[in-house]
Parts: structure tokens; C-alpha cells; sequence
């Protein structure tokens, strides 16, 4: 298999599933939803999806509507995608937006002086 085919399944991946999010699932209005990355297993059997969701409060229930709609998104992307076999998508919590926004705010603090 190509090493070239990976990357490009996992970009594939993460537009079709933005576009999904956007027009076919229903959150909450003030809720903001990223999906941030995508890693397909080697052999295409796998995907985690990993999102991120601002308030980050709400990201329990984000994941909670999102696996209620796996079922529904999958099929979209079966139906949609022309490559086979098409990848289990699996939903994950983006730990390093929440980390990287930590490490912002310490350093504006250091920026300013304060301890």
C-alpha cells in the first residue's frame, strides 16, 4: 500500500465528516465543534476522529450525540466515500487543544509578570 494513502484517507476522512457535522447533525446553539484530526489504521479498518469542543463543559454531551449518530454518519460516509474498505470511524476527545490553550495562558501570565 502506498505511503501516500494514509494521509490522504485521513484528509478525506476529516472533510466529509466536517461537511456531515455541519449540514446533518444537530447540536446545541452554542456549542462550537471542530473535528481537529484523523488517524486511519494502516490496514483501513479504523479511524478515531479526534474533535474538540468549545465550551469545553459541553464536550460529554457533544461525544453523547455524536456515538447516537455513528450509526447514521457511517453510513453517510459508506455512501459517499469510492474507496474500499471504508474505516470504522470512532469519536475521541481532543486532549491537546485543551493543553495547548494551558500552556497560552501561562505564558501570558509569565508575559505579564505575574506568578
Amino acid at each position: 500500500m502506498s505511503n501516500k494513502r494514509i494521509p490522504r484517507v485521513n484528509a478525506l476522512i476529516k472533510r466529509e465528516l466536517s461537511q456531515f457535522l455541519l449540514k446533518e447533525i444537530e447540536f446545541p446553539q452554542d456549542v462550537l465543534v471542530t473535528i481537529t484530526r484523523v488517524e486511519t489504521s494502516p490496514n483501513l479498518i479504523e479511524s478515531n476522529v479526534w474533535i474538540s469542543v468549545f465550551p469545553v463543559e459541553k464536550l460529554k454531551r457533544i461525544l453523547e450525540i455524536l456515538n447516537k449518530n455513528i450509526y447514521f454518519l457511517q453510513q453517510k460516509l459508506n455512501k459517499r466515500l469510492k474507496m474500499r474498505p471504508i474505516p470504522r470511524i470512532k469519536f475521541l476527545e481532543e486532549r491537546k487543544t485543551e493543553e495547548a490553550g494551558k500552556i497560552e495562558e501561562i505564558l501570558e501570565k509569565l508575559k505579564k509578570g505575574e506568578k
